[in-house]
């Protein structure tokens, strides 16, 4: 097994089928997995920050640190790869609101938005989802099996 850190910030694709790509700390932040079982392809993204319009020089330094240019990007990696569309099997993890109790900022609700339509706009659908709540998630995207579990609160259960 070669485990691969995807930092906050950032994303990683593989078609290698030892590879184990996993995220930590998924608060507010939104990881998304994308699989495509056909050619053993996949990913993972961990965005911060929903639109890129908030700071178009970190946005150029760090594309993934926001989710309308990081996703832009991660697909474009993932199709260069061999990812199709009609394939692609989407999973969400994360967008909750641990330092925004108060629902004062909502940047988990936003992240998740922007991802709908990012999604949307590339003709792709959510398979599934833990999204929400008021807890930290860690992601894990198996590239040989295409298994993708997300782990909080000592839990851990396949997406």
């Amino acid at each position: 097994m070669n485990q691969i850190i995807v930092d906050i910030a950032d994303a990683k694709v593989s078609r290698d089928p030892d590879s184990v790509l996993v995220t930590y700390s998924l608060g507010s932040c939104v990881g998304v997995a994308v699989y495509d079982p056909e050619v053993r392809v996949g990913g993972l993204i961990h965005c911060m920050l929903p639109l890129s319009s908030v700071d178009k020089a970190k946005a150029e330094q760090r594309p993934f640190m926001f989710v309308d240019t990081g996703m832009t990007r991660f697909l474009k990696d993932l199709f260069d790869l061999g990812l199709t569309r009609a394939r692609a099997i989407v999973k969400v993890a994360g967008c909750s609101r641990i330092l925004d109790k108060n629902s004062l900022f909502r940047i988990g609700e936003r992240n998740h938005a922007v991802l709908r339509k990012i999604l949307w706009k590339n003709g792709l659908m959510i398979k599934a989802e833990d999204v929400g709540g008021e807890v930290s998630r860690t992601v894990r995207l198996e590239i040989g099996a295409g298994r993708c579990t997300v782990r909080s609160g000592g839990e851990e259960k396949e997406l």
